[in-house]
Formats: structure tokens, sequence, C-alpha cells
């Protein structure tokens, strides 16, 4: 092999030269294509009131043409600067956050007090296309910190929205006028998703213990548990008003304590139920994965059977199980909403009170908080099954 060619091959990539994937370039160009795709739609809908049909606004073209060079900037930055992509993403993520606020304040300008500016097609098209954009800079990231940096765009929008840039959003405009009712409905909301949990852990916990000591008893219980999941929440809610009617009228007792045929108690029922499978599938699946080494070690220890099991297995499988606690958790925050509709309150009581109203934005502000409230459990659970993995040599 001759010398040049030697020195060629020694030669080493300079990091700022180095080059995406194929996978993670396609990423950047589907990032891509919906944000130019939301410049040609409108990005608000200014409305006389909450429920009358609005005016379609679009961008002016100075934002026309910034959004167009910040759009194409993705895949290009992929293409040659991978280094810079944490912070076109974020820039192209606060953009859409920014004429959220501006073009919502500007569409409001000299119209009666009870207008509403609500974010139309354009915005959600864009936020989807920068987001894949912020998901495609952290997976491409080469190092933690360039995978934090990535998370950029949070400082603005927390600013923006300690500051009030959002205002004038319809749906922030909704909030103002029922905050009182909100967050009334907000803690009912979690506390419905705590209790449920919390039954589904006691019920579900014994029974995967049990289950995992006996093969027949796991089949049995994992089937009941998947078939009352295949039932729609919203059947199996209406399926427990008439034996819950029937207790209420039988025991007046139960009736002076709350247990009515609508109301918390069947709602707190389905939403027990709906759980038990993620808690006890994760809970049979972790105990018996546990290693027979590690068991068997134990036993030459001198432990007993409730030492082996409090000392050795179920710290080894927390962290497995755990993980089905976060997939009821996240599950149960879209049964509550549905149990609003027998009466047990939530964040649902705004989501199908837009329904009805046909208003969008009253369905936004029962949603967005939900969906923010799925989004920190889940995360705060993961973080918990990571720290508990760790220590524990299972993630």
């Amino acid at each position: 092999m001759s010398a040049p060619a030697l020195n060629a091959s020694a030669t080493p990539v300079r990091p700022h030269l180095q080059r995406l994937s194929p996978d993670l370039l396609t990423v950047f160009v589907l990032a891509c294509v919906p944000m130019l795709a939301a410049l040609l739609l409108p990005w608000v809908l200014l409305r006389p009131n909450r429920i009358a049909p609005g005016e379609a606004l679009h961008l002016p073209a100075a934002s026309l043409a910034m959004g167009t060079v910040v759009a194409l900037a993705l895949p290009f930055a992929a293409r040659f600067t991978p280094r810079l992509l944490w912070l076109v993403s974020s820039l192209a993520l606060s953009a859409g956050f920014w004429w959220l606020g501006s073009r919502t304040a500007a569409a409001l300008v000299g119209q009666l007090p009870f207008a509403r500016a609500s974010a139309s097609s354009g915005l959600w098209l864009w936020l989807l296309g920068a987001a894949v954009g912020v998901y495609g800079a952290r997976r491409a990231a080469r190092s933690r910190a360039e995978g934090w940096l990535g998370l950029l765009w949070l400082l603005p929008l927390v600013y923006w929205i300690v500051s009030g840039f959002f205002v004038h959003w319809s749906v922030v405009v909704e909030g103002q006028a029922e905050r009182e009712r909100l967050l009334q409905e907000f803690f009912q909301h979690l506390w419905l998703v705590g209790v449920a949990l919390g039954l589904a852990l006691l019920l579900g916990g014994p029974l995967a213990v049990w289950s995992s000591r006996r093969a027949s008893v796991a089949a049995t219980v994992l089937s009941v548990a998947g078939g009352i999941q295949t039932l729609p929440s919203l059947a199996l809610l209406g399926l427990l008003i008439a034996p819950f009617s029937a207790l209420s009228t039988a025991f007046p007792v139960l009736r002076d304590l709350g247990v009515r045929g609508i109301g918390v108690a069947p709602a707190l029922t389905a939403m027990t139920l709906y759980a038990l499978l993620p808690v006890l599938r994760n809970g049979v699946v972790a105990l018996t994965g546990v290693s027979a080494g590690a068991l068997d070690a134990a036993r030459g220890m001198g432990m007993t059977d409730t030492q082996r099991f409090w000392r050795v297995q179920l710290p080894l499988a927390l962290p497995v199980w755990l993980t089905g606690v976060r997939q009821a958790a996240v599950l149960l925050m879209g049964v509550a909403a549905i149990a609003s509709q027998i009466g047990a309150g939530g964040l649902g009581v705004y989501i199908f009170k837009g329904l009805q109203s046909s208003a969008a934005d009253l369905i936004l502000l029962g949603a967005i908080p939900a969906v923010l409230l799925a989004v920190a459990i889940n995360a705060l659970l993961r973080g918990l099954e990571v720290v508990l993995g760790r220590r524990l040599g299972r993630v």
C-alpha cells in the first residue's frame, strides 16, 4: 500500500466534520416537511366569541420568510453542521411559541373584550415538526452536555409563561375565567389517579406475588385482568352504574358515605380495574425474572423464604415492577378524563364541555393540563426506575 494511502486512512475525522447516519438525516427531513407546510396554513383563528365561526389569519410576509429559513436550516445543519442541531431545533420550537404569543396578541388589537384568538392548524403543525427536530437533535447528541442543550427551548418558554406573554391566547383567557374551578378539577383529577393507583397496588401487589409462585394462577389472573381492559372505559363505567345504585339502595349507610350509581365510587372502581393489568403483568415478570443464582445464594446464607423475598427478590424485581406502575399511572390519566361523564369530576369536565359546545378552547383547557400531568408523572417514575436500576444493577 502506498504512503499517501496509509496517511489518508490514518487521518482522523475531525468532530465538526462527522456526519449523521441516514436514519437521523431522514428524521430532520421529516421535521422540515410539516414546518414548511405549516407556513401555508392559517396560524390564528379570530372569533368574536367562544363558539362563533372565526376568521383564519396567516403569518405576515416577514415571519413567513424567517420560518422558511428556520425550517430549511434543520436538514442543512443535520447534513453539514450537526453540532449546531441543538441550537437550530431549539430555535425552531421557540419560534413556534413566539408566534403563538405575538400573533394572538396582534389579532386582538381593536377587538371587543370577549373576542377570542385561538391557535390554528399552522401553529400545531409547526410545533409538531419542531418537536420532531428537537427529538432528532437529542438523538444526534454526541455528549450528555450536548443532549441537555437540546432542551434550551424550555428557558424562553418558561420565561414567556411567567411573564404573561401568552395571556391573549384563547386557552389562557378561558383558564383565567375558570381559574378556581380549573384548580379544583385539576386536584380532583390528580386525586382520582392517586387513589386508583394506590388501590391497584394494594390489590395487584399480593396477586402478583401469588401468581409468580403458581403458573396456573398467573394465567387465570392475567386473563381476567386483560379481559377487563379490553372493555371500553365508558362502557365499563356505564356497567357499574346499576350495581352501585343497587348497593346504595340496599344499604343506606353506603349512600351516606357517598356510594351511588354515579360519582366517585364507580369511577374509582373502574380505574382500579383498568390499572390492574400493567401492575400484575410487570409484577409477575419482575418476580419470576429474578436470577435463580441470587435466590440460591440467599438460601445458602441461611435466609428464610420471607427474608429472601423482602431482602433479595423484591429489591431486584422493583425496577421492572415500577415500569408497570408507571404505565398504569399514565393510563389512568386518560381514564380519569372519561370518569367525569359519570359525575366524578376531573379535567375531563372541560374536555366534554368543550365537545358539547364545539369550543376547542375548553377542550384544550382540560387536555393540556392532563397531558402535562401525564408527562410529568411518567418522567418522575422513569427517573425512579433508572435510579433504582442502577443501584441494583438492573438498568
